[in-house]
């Protein structure tokens, strides 16, 4: 059986947005109608607490985008964005959200970051949701969302090291591009065996 994952569709994440990928919201329609036709559906959630250590505000003398040393690694320092309970925080107004079987909420850590679906930035503190379609019998995964170089490439990129059998709808997704983190993104998901589609 197959899921489709739909990483991060949010207000923050679209143009408007705190964080906004370029023509983030223009995928809306297409994820809704692959959303209609696949045997599972689920959703993740960026859901920061407003002092997360991954915010630039919380580093004095620090702006977005530059990079930090972390416990667990560098880590990206980003604007103050998708924070609980924030409209910035909610799905896009057009995503039908109705279809989704599952709602995972990921970076509600203080003390560190989460870009994949499937582990904290640590990349050992798992979410729970390898176990949720393990049980379910989802084998196959399909991505699409946002970002493209950073949540969804992580997410696929992790589903593939875990032995599911993974594509990125590239059609279905945007990306920030961070310093050439586009061709960074497609040749690890490639190297992981990550299909893009």
């Amino acid at each position: 059986m197959h899921a489709l994952i739909v990483i991060d569709l949010q207000n923050d994440f679209c143009p408007g947005g705190a964080l906004a990928v370029t023509d983030g919201d223009q995928i809306v329609p297409g994820v809704n109608a692959r959303m209609a036709e696949a045997e599972a559906v689920i959703l993740t959630q960026d859901w920061h607490p407003a002092d997360h250590s991954s915010f630039a505000s919380q580093h004095a003398g620090r702006a977005p985008m530059q990079m930090v040393d972390m416990p667990y690694g560098p880590q990206v320092l980003w604007p103050d964005h998708c924070v609980q309970g924030s409209h910035g925080a909610a799905f896009h107004a057009g995503l039908n959200t109705e279809h989704a079987d599952l709602i995972i909420r990921k970076g509600f850590r203080r003390q560190i970051d989460s870009y994949s679906a499937f582990f904290e930035n640590d990349q050992k503190t798992p979410t729970g949701l390898e176990g949720y379609l393990r049980t379910r019998g989802l084998t196959e995964l399909e991505f699409v969302g946002l970002a493209t170089d950073f949540c969804v490439a992580w997410s696929a990129i992790d589903a593939a090291k875990l032995g599911f059998k993974v594509r990125v709808l590239t059609s279905l997704c945007r990306g920030i591009d961070l310093n050439g983190s586009m061709a960074k993104a497609a040749e690890q998901m490639r190297g992981a065996g990550v299909e893009l589609a």
